[in-house]
């Protein structure tokens, strides 16, 4: 088996630029923190495509970079470089794109509070959680906590920008090349936060969100389940409606056993390395399980395509 050879943008452009050409298969990667290569974050909780391996040999060229780029969907334009290899007609053809986001988005909405600074209630098609006073029957389990008018809004923001990834793929030489995403695993709600403020957010993200809305501790593993699962839901519909998504596969990370965190804990813990990341072990587990499932659309579907020199 092959460790995916990973490069950034600035590497396509050194002068001693690797040949792309030596490689069976070449991907452009984009992502959250689960992508992320710096180095704290590499050394704290890894990233899934360091842990990815292929019986071809395989490279990404990982735009993600050591900040929080495209932390949400709507920062492309704090990702140029992914546009541009993605979309200019000069660029690299890919024989697939790999995606690693959404899951942030689900964090903020998941984060957004009952009441806004004035006071004011927020109103629900614009947040994921009921305040007490909203709260359904308790013979509706944990989705009584659950806003699904909030979960229209988010599922038709990620519908949209999912599509205009799309559309972006398809105006560049990688036109209909698959676009892989994977699914989030499930968290478990604890006071464990990022050691380091500069990982973007110091966490941790939905331990006080959940007490804010004075959620019972009880319930807290099943409302996360509830959200990541809805989530993993949402992404498989949009893979399988190829006219709206032509190309697009997603990998049910849901599926893969991970060790959960045992709850109220405070630092690493099973396969988290804190509350929404995870260590080496988590990354390894989901990382093998999502290679083998790009490698089969790969070989089963498409086929190689001529390299061009990206533009300097």
């Amino acid at each position: 088996m092959n460790h995916l050879a990973c490069f950034t943008p600035g590497d396509l452009a050194a002068a001693s630029a690797p040949d792309l050409t030596s490689y069976r298969w070449r991907l452009l990667a984009q992502g959250d923190s689960w992508f992320s290569t710096a180095d704290d974050k590499l050394n704290a909780h890894a990233n899934l495509l360091q842990e990815m391996v292929y019986k071809e040999p395989t490279c990404a060229v990982n735009c993600a970079g050591k900040g929080g780029t495209l932390s949400h969907l709507v920062d492309l334009e704090s990702a140029p470089d992914f546009v541009r290899l993605l979309s200019d007609k000069d660029s690299t053809v890919w024989d697939g794109v790999l995606l690693s986001m959404g899951g942030n988005d689900l964090i903020s909405a998941a984060q957004t509070p009952a009441h806004d600074a004035a006071g004011n209630r927020v109103p629900l098609h614009l947040r994921l959680l009921r305040h007490q006073t909203e709260w359904g029957a308790p013979s509706s389990g944990v989705a009584r906590y659950f806003s699904e008018p909030g979960w229209a809004t988010y599922s038709d923001y990620l519908r949209t920008n999912v599509r205009h990834l799309l559309t972006l793929r398809d105006q560049g030489p990688s036109a209909g090349k698959p676009m892989f995403m994977h699914c989030y695993a499930v968290p478990m709600p604890r006071p464990a936060g990022a050691e380091d403020v500069g990982l973007g957010q110091s966490g941790p993200w939905l331990y006080p969100a959940l007490k804010a809305y004075a959620l019972p501790a009880a319930d807290w593993a099943a409302v996360s389940r509830l959200m990541v699962f809805h989530l993993a839901q949402l992404l498989k519909s949009m893979a399988a409606d190829p006219v709206q998504f032509p190309g697009l596969h997603v990998f049910d990370s849901t599926t893969v056993p991970l060790a959960p965190a045992t709850p109220g804990s405070s630092g690493s813990s099973g396969d988290w390395h804190n509350e929404i990341h995870l260590n080496h072990s988590g990354c390894f587990k989901i990382a093998r399980a999502w290679s083998e499932h790009v490698e089969a659309v790969l070989s089963g579907a498409h086929t190689a395509a001529p390299v061009k020199r990206s533009r300097r």
